[in-house]
C-alpha cells in the first residue's frame, strides 16, 4: 500500500514539474493583432483579460489585421515574425497557409472539447474551412444608414447603394473589392447564383467595376471597420459598410439614429492563425491562448459584448443577454431567421485565388 502511495505521489509530481516546466517555458509577453474598435473592446473582455488574470502575462494589442497578409510575408522575408496570434478572415487565413505562413492546426489535439463533451472538430464542424483556421464568430458584412437623411422611405435592398436618386448624399465603402464587386454584380442584374462564375472573368469584373463607377464620385473609402460608424455618426455619409458588430454597438450602444439594412448580407469567418517562424517559447504561449480563448465559455461570452454569433456549436446556447445592456443578443445575430431572409455566402476559395489579381485591378480602378 505504502509502494503504490509512493509511486501515485511520485507519478504527481512528475506530471506537476512537466506542467511547471511547460509553463516556465512559455513567453511571459504576446503581441495579438486584430481589427480594433467595438470587436477589439468584445475581446478584450472575453478573452484577453481572463487570460492576463489567469496566467499573469502580458498582452499587447496590434489593429493590424486588415494589412496581416502583407505584413506577415514582410516579417517571414525579414526574418523576424513579431506576432503571436493574428484575427483573419477565413479567406486570408487560407492564402497564408497555402503561402506556409501560417501553422497547421490539429483541431482535436490543440483546441478544447466542447462543454458538451463534443471533440473540437465537431463542435466547429464546417466553419474548419482550412487547415490553419481557428473559426471564432460568424458575422457579416452589411450597410448602415441614417434614419434621418433617408427621407419618408428607407431603404429595403442592397441596390439602394447604388441609387443616388432616391437616396443622395455620400456612401462608404470598403477600399477593397471583396463585397463591392458582389453587390455591384448582384445591383447590375447578376443571378446570385451566378456572381462568382461572371466575376472569374475579365469581363465580370469590368463589369462589377462599371457599375460601383456609378458611384464613384460619391463614395468615401475605408479601410478600418471603425471608419464607417464613425462617418454615420458624424453625418458625413447617408449610408455605408461596415460589419454588423459595428453597427450594433452605433445603434444600441451609442443610440445614433442608424439602422441596419440586412438584405444581402455577406456572411464570412473570422478567427485565429498562428505565425510561423515563433519561437518554441512564443508558439507555445500562442497555443495556450488559443486553447483557451476558444473554449465554449469564451466563444459564448464574446457574444455578450458584440452582435456575432460564436463559431462552436455549443456555445450557442449560452448566448444570452448583452453583459451591460441587458437586452437579448439573438435578434441582433446575423443568423437570426429575420435577419437571414436573404443572405449572400462569401465564397472562401474563390477569394484565396483571385484576391492577388483582383485587388490589383480594384487599386488601379481607384485611381483612375
Amino acid at each position: 500500500m505504502n509502494l503504490t502511495k509512493t509511486l501515485m505521489t511520485s507519478t504527481a509530481l512528475t506530471v506537476a514539474a512537466s506542467m511547471s516546466f511547460a509553463e516556465s517555458h512559455m513567453a511571459n509577453e504576446m503581441t495579438i493583432v486584430s481589427w480594433g474598435g467595438a470587436y477589439s473592446n468584445s475581446q478584450q473582455k472575453a478573452y484577453h483579460d481572463p487570460y492576463m488574470e489567469k496566467t499573469g502575462v502580458k498582452i499587447i494589442n496590434d489593429e493590424s489585421s486588415n494589412e496581416a497578409v502583407a505584413k506577415l510575408r514582410a516579417m517571414n522575408e525579414a526574418g523576424n515574425v513579431t506576432w503571436d496570434v493574428v484575427d483573419v478572415v477565413a479567406a486570408d487565413a487560407l492564402r497564408l497557409c497555402d503561402e506556409g505562413l501560417a501553422m497547421e492546426i490539429d483541431p482535436d489535439e490543440m483546441l478544447a472539447d466542447g462543454d458538451d463533451g463534443s471533440k473540437a472538430s465537431d463542435d466547429f464542424g464546417d466553419l474548419l474551412v482550412g487547415d490553419c483556421f481557428i473559426p471564432q464568430i460568424v458575422y457579416s458584412t452589411t450597410v448602415g444608414y441614417r434614419t434621418d437623411l433617408v427621407g419618408d422611405k428607407a431603404p429595403t435592398d442592397i441596390c439602394a447603394l447604388f441609387d443616388l436618386e432616391a437616396y443622395p448624399g455620400k456612401r462608404s465603402l470598403e477600399k477593397r473589392p471583396i463585397n463591392n464587386m458582389e453587390w455591384a454584380l448582384l445591383c447590375d442584374g447578376v443571378a446570385k447564383d451566378e456572381v462568382y462564375d461572371v466575376l472569374e472573368t475579365a469581363e465580370g469584373q469590368q463589369q462589377a467595376l462599371d457599375k460601383l463607377a456609378t458611384i464613384k464620385d460619391n463614395v468615401v473609402w475605408w479601410s478600418a471597420g471603425a471608419d464607417t460608424p464613425q462617418l454615420l455618426a458624424d453625418g458625413e455619409v447617408i449610408m455605408g459598410s461596415t460589419y454588423n458588430g459595428r453597427l450594433f454597438s452605433l445603434i444600441e450602444e451609442q443610440n445614433q439614429p442608424v439602422a441596419m439594412l440586412w438584405d444581402a448580407q455577406v456572411f464570412d469567418l473570422d478567427g485565429w492563425i498562428i505565425p510561423t517562424g515563433l519561437t518554441d517559447e512564443r508558439k507555445a504561449r500562442a497555443l495556450d491562448y488559443i486553447m483557451f480563448a476558444t473554449d465554449t465559455k469564451r466563444l459564448a461570452d464574446q457574444a455578450k459584448y458584440i452582435a456575432y454569433g460564436p463559431a462552436r456549436k455549443s456555445s450557442a446556447p449560452l448566448v444570452d443577454k448583452h453583459a451591460e445592456l441587458g437586452i437579448d443578443m439573438a435578434p441582433h445575430m446575423p443568423t437570426d431567421p429575420e435577419n437571414a431572409k436573404n443572405t449572400f455566402l462569401y465564397n472562401y476559395e474563390f477569394w484565396a485565388d483571385y484576391r492577388d489579381d483582383i485587388d490589383a485591378k480594384f487599386q488601379a480602378w481607384l485611381v483612375q
